[in-house]
Formats: structure tokens, sequence, C-alpha cells
């Protein structure tokens, strides 16, 4: 195998690699922002600049392809110098305030106080403690007090339910659109050239909801504030969240899902990225419907209909009594006086299960499942 070397470390890698694939396989870590796994990469945000000895310049190592005999740096003065000043003037083209929030407001300057008073500004950052590009300030030294950040003529979008799009926190890095276009293959965030770029205000990545499913995966790739749950808005920061796994009800796919839960109640939710089968991508319910959940009108136990309405019973009861009546039937009127529809919100293995039941227990074929039609 070809080998090439990083940081005095000589490494092999497989041919049409990229310096950023050799680098991670061998546990070599490169910062990176606009980055997204499963999607073409672009080399935006030139967060991932490294130091290739022979070439004139920084290289970008998400998309430079790793070549024999390579001799490269991932973390020298250059490199680092490079970053922070990229880092900087992502910060300076918006209206990124996180960083001055544990300051007295009396130190604050006139443009970020300006900031604080614009709409889904008046708390903390929806991505404070959990924030790609504030990770990044922070461990290359950018102080944003020292900016003049920009917080005028961004557009907004906070119209739908579900979904808030405040470009004034965007850093141009193209992940939502990956993330719609290339990941959920929906389409609804074009890209940054052609008939909608308006060149005197700029380009944001502006959602056709002509096409847009509300699916969220743009909000869950997004590396800053820029794209957030309007509900979820000022619920909990994000050393206050405790993450639970589970498997999403609402279908039988079995889609993994991260609960970030406060106060045993559910904040938000999130794909698992690496987890089977879904690898992070959520539908517009498995994402964004679980207000269910905290209802005050579920149900907590089992109801049996009498004649003046229902009571509540036990499950030991309930059951009793359902097992009872399918036996009287079947009794009665033989096992095709029964039948089942299996629903598409069980899992795959309930539903196996179920048609199990009814064709070797009850001795009849008529079961059915909802999805079929």
């Amino acid at each position: 195998m070809p080998e090439l070397e990083i940081n005095n470390r000589v490494v092999s890698f497989k041919k049409g690699q990229t310096i950023l694939e050799v680098a991670e396989k061998n546990g070599i870590n490169i910062p990176t922002l606009c980055y997204l796994a499963g999607a073409a990469p672009t080399g935006r945000c030139r967060i991932c600049l490294v130091q290739v000895e022979g070439s004139d310049r920084l290289l970008t190592a998400c998309d430079t392809p790793a070549g024999e005999g390579m001799k490269i740096l991932t973390d020298s003065p250059t490199v680092r110098n490079a970053r922070k000043t990229n880092i900087e003037m992502l910060i300076a083209s918006g209206a990124h305030n996180c960083l001055i929030m544990d300051q007295s407001s009396k130190n604050w300057t006139e443009n970020q106080s300006k900031i604080m008073g614009q709409p889904w500004h008046n708390i903390m950052c929806p991505s404070y403690g959990d924030c790609r590009l504030q990770d990044l300030a922070i461990e290359y030294g950018v102080r944003a007090d020292d900016l003049e950040l920009n917080y005028e003529g961004h557009p907004l979008d906070d119209a739908t339910p579900m979904i808030v799009r405040d470009f004034s926190r965007c850093i141009g890095c193209g992940r939502c659109i990956q993330a719609c276009n290339e990941i959920q293959v929906n389409r609804a965030i074009p890209e940054p050239y052609g008939p909608r770029k308006d060149h005197s205000q700029g380009w944001y990545p502006l959602v056709d909801y002509d096409y847009c499913t509300h699916c969220g995966q743009c909000v869950q790739v997004c590396p800053t504030g820029a794209l957030f749950e309007k509900k979820a808005f000022g619920k909990a920061a994000a050393n206050e969240i405790k993450k639970v796994r589970t498997t999403c009800p609402y279908c039988g796919v079995g889609c993994q899902l991260w609960l970030h839960v406060k106060d045993n109640k559910i904040i938000r939710v999130s794909g698992v990225e690496n987890a089977e089968p879904n690898h992070g991508r959520l539908c517009v319910k498995g994402r964004f419907g679980y207000d269910f959940i905290h209802s005050g009108e579920r149900l907590t136990s089992p109801l049996i209909r009498e004649k003046d309405g229902f009571r509540e019973a036990s499950w030991d009861e309930a059951l009793d009594l359902v097992a009872n009546r399918f036996k009287d039937i079947i009794k009665k009127h033989g096992p095709d006086a029964v039948a089942g529809v299996s629903c598409a919100r069980s899992i795959n293995e309930d539903s196996y299960q179920m048609q199990k039941l009814f064709r070797s227990v009850f001795g009849t074929n008529n079961i059915d499942h909802c999805a079929r039609t």
C-alpha cells in the first residue's frame, strides 16, 4: 500500500482517500466545520487546512487526495494561525454573540447590544455549549469582543411552526444544503449559484417550501445556532441536557433517536449518527412529533367499556377479557369470524408475531397491515 507522512509519522493509505480520511483512520485529529460525512467534500470553510511539503499554499484536507510520499503537518504554527484567521472571519460575518454572554452587559459594544435586541437573540443562543464554531473559537483563542460583528441585513425565516432559520448566525458552510440535497434528497435548498443568488445582498440557504418535508435534517447538521427547533428555544442549555437513546415509535423502521431530556421532560429529539438503520436521518414525525408524550390526555391504564361508560382496569384484567372474548367468538362462529389489522407504528417483529397469532393460534388468515393500503 502507498504511504505518506503525517506529523512525522509514516502511515499507509488506500488510493482515492483524502488527507482527512487518512488522518481519521489513524487517529489524527484535523478540525472540520463544513465537512459532512456521506456528502461530497467542498473545502468551503477552510478550517481543515494542513501544510504539505512542496505546496506553496495550505491545502484543505477534506477534499485533497492523499498522495504517495506526502509530508503533512496538521498543527504547525502556520496552520493554526490560518485556522484562527478563518474562524475570526466566520464569527465577524454574523451575529455570533455567545462568547460575551458571560460578561456584564456594561462591557458590551454597541453592536453587541443591538444583536441582543434582535428576534431570537434575547436569551442564550440555542446552540450554546453545543456549537462547533464556538468550540473552535475557544480552542484557537478567538475573542468575539475584539471583532466588529455584522448584525445587519440577514434574513430571518421563523414563519413555520417547527424551525427557525436565523441567517444572522449562518456561516455559509453549506452543510444544510448537502443534508437536504445529498442525504435526504429533498432538494429544497438550492445551491448558492444560479437565479436565486442576489449578488447585492449575498446568498443565504433559503428554503423552497414546495419541496421541504420539514424533516429537520438541516437543523441537525447545522454547526451553529442558525437553524434550531422553535418549540425547544430557551428550554435548556447543552449542559442541562441528559441524552437518552431510544427507538422511534412512529413506524416499523426502527430509527434510533436521542431524547434530549431535562427534568424528566423531552426538550427535543435528534437522530443517532452512525446507528442503524437511519444513520442520523429522521422524518418530520420522528424529530418533531413528541409533544403527545407529556399530554394530560394520554391514557395511563387500560379502560373497559360497561353500560355507564368506561372504567379503569389492570392489565391482567383487560388482557384476560380480550382473550376470553376471542375464545368465545371462535368457539361460536369459527376462526374466520375474527380478523386483525397490525399497526404501522409497531415494530416489524411485533407485526410478525401478530400474524403468527392469527394464523397459527386462531387458525385464520384474516390478518392485514394498515401500511399495505
